[in-house]
């Protein structure tokens, strides 16, 4: 790796304007199963907020990923230490558990891998590369594992 990953990637206007788009079918319900709209207090303002995630299911457990680094959704997730994922009327409370660094390559490796499609562009690796390869970036990707609230 040339130079390092930074630690957040600013969405382009088209992107937050398809983010917009996408998150608003995906709370009416539409999408694929790994499509959620998350939703999260402010840490400051206390005001609810909500973007498109995709939820990797691997071995039984529930996990979000980050691949723009810390945004504001992580940042205000881990102030309340809990987040609501919703998917047409259906809505569910999760307590999170931040990821250490070491635990991280398998789940960044699965989730490159189940979601290249929409977000190998915020990694410096293929998909499809060995667990190995995802240590040194391990620390610019911020993971949950999900817990029933």
């Amino acid at each position: 790796m040339n130079s390092p990953v930074p630690t957040f990637r600013e969405p382009t206007g088209v992107e937050k304007i398809f983010n917009r788009v996408f998150g608003f079918l995906v709370g009416l319900g539409l999408g694929f199963p790994h499509n959620y709209l998350l939703e999260v207090r402010g840490r400051k303002s206390g005001k609810l907020y909500s973007t498109p995630v995709d939820l990797l299911e691997l071995d039984g457990k529930r996990y979000l990923v980050a691949p723009r680094g810390r945004t504001q959704w992580v940042r205000n997730a881990e102030a309340a230490g809990e987040v609501t994922l919703k998917k047409g009327s259906s809505r569910q409370k999760f307590h999170l558990r931040p990821l250490p660094d070491a635990d991280k390559p398998q789940i960044l490796k699965a989730y490159l891998d189940n979601f290249k499609r929409e977000v190998q562009t915020y990694f410096p690796i293929p998909a499809g590369s060995p667990v190995e390869s995802f240590v040194a970036i391990a620390e610019s990707y911020p993971a949950f594992e999900l817990s029933a609230a």
